[in-house]
């Protein structure tokens, strides 16, 4: 029998790449979204494959995730508001979707016998700690509701693994970026954003002094840790978190310097366009650096791409794709 994945918020970033990767390896996949941040765009070239299906609806919605569960293994729950600041601004829906729908997937995945359920989890997590590289046993207070979000879904998941049997995974990403992420809107990741101000001459603002560090993680990493929480056959790697990194730290001021490399590339006037210093941001840690050394022991996790690696096809995405 064919194995079927179902991935919530697939049509967003990350979920986009997962699906568009789960097709290509031969997997039936179902994509669950509302678009109300992913984009049908991201998935249209889909559209025609016959493994692949469609269900638009949202996970606050009970029905629909029941009805999106029916027949699968493996759930690769993506689907959630992200943004320190828009869980600021609005804390209500940033826990609506991602604490409410996080719950209705779970117990619509237990009830439909699904295998295991992977999450996205997230960095946030660490809060206030300030142990560096960041250790998945050792985290300290949220500094955001988005942080208390994603730390509650590691609290439900773990029950529901020991109270109901369900295999979970989560997966603390640490700010993912690549192909398919989305440049626009107010809440937009500051690689792609920054791309398209200097591929339109403007100059992006960093907020602080442009010292704040973080281990930026190309999709590509992020697809094998998935993949490798689906597969794997080791009971010890199952009902756990894991960094989802690179493991090394790049500071802002090093970003941009990357960035005007690789875009000169394209276009050399890039090279002269100047960056702006702002405030810090609300919410934001200094510092984030992943230790990969549990995925790499329980999952076998070797990351292929540098940040600079990935960067590099990151900005050649966007140049062929959004200039």
């Amino acid at each position: 029998m064919q194995t079927t994945i179902l991935i919530t918020g697939g049509a967003g970033f990350i979920g986009s790449n997962l699906c568009e990767y789960f097709i290509g390896k031969g997997y039936n996949v179902v994509c669950l979204d509302n678009f109300a941040t992913g984009h049908r765009h991201n998935i249209a070239h889909l559209f025609q494959n016959q493994n692949f299906k469609l269900i638009e609806g949202d996970i606050r919605n009970m029905s629909d995730c029941v009805d999106a569960v029916n027949g699968v293994q493996y759930v690769l729950h993506q689907a959630a508001l992200g943004s320190v600041p828009r869980s600021i601004n609005d804390p209500i829906t940033s826990n609506d979707v991602n604490v409410s729908g996080f719950l209705n997937m779970l117990v619509a995945s237990r009830d439909a016998g699904v295998k295991r359920f992977m999450y996205a989890a997230s960095s946030s997590t660490y809060g206030d700690s300030e142990n560096l590289p960041k250790v998945e046993h050792i985290i300290g207070k949220p500094l955001s509701p988005y942080a208390i979000t994603k730390y509650v879904n590691e609290l439900y998941a773990e029950i529901f693994s020991r109270t109901y049997g369900l295999e979970t995974i989560g997966l603390r990403y640490f700010n993912v970026f690549g192909r398919k992420q989305d440049p626009n809107g107010a809440y937009a990741a500051v690689i792609p954003k920054f791309v398209m101000q200097f591929m339109n001459y403007e100059s992006p603002v960093i907020n602080g002094d442009g010292n704040f560090s973080r281990d930026f993680t190309y999709i590509d990493n992020v697809i094998q840790m998935n993949e490798l929480a689906m597969t794997t056959t080791n009971p010890e790697a199952v009902n756990t978190v894991y960094n989802t990194a690179f493991g090394d730290r790049t500071t802002l001021n090093d970003l941009v310097g990357y960035l005007k490399q690789f875009l000169s590339e394209h276009d050399p006037a890039i090279a002269t366009v100047d960056v702006i210093y702002g405030p810090n941001r609300a919410g934001d840690i200094p510092h984030s650096l992943a230790s990969i050394d549990k995925a790499r022991t329980l999952l076998g996790y070797n990351p292929q791409f540098s940040m600079p690696e990935g960067l590099k096809e990151a900005v050649s995405w966007y140049w062929n794709n959004l200039k």
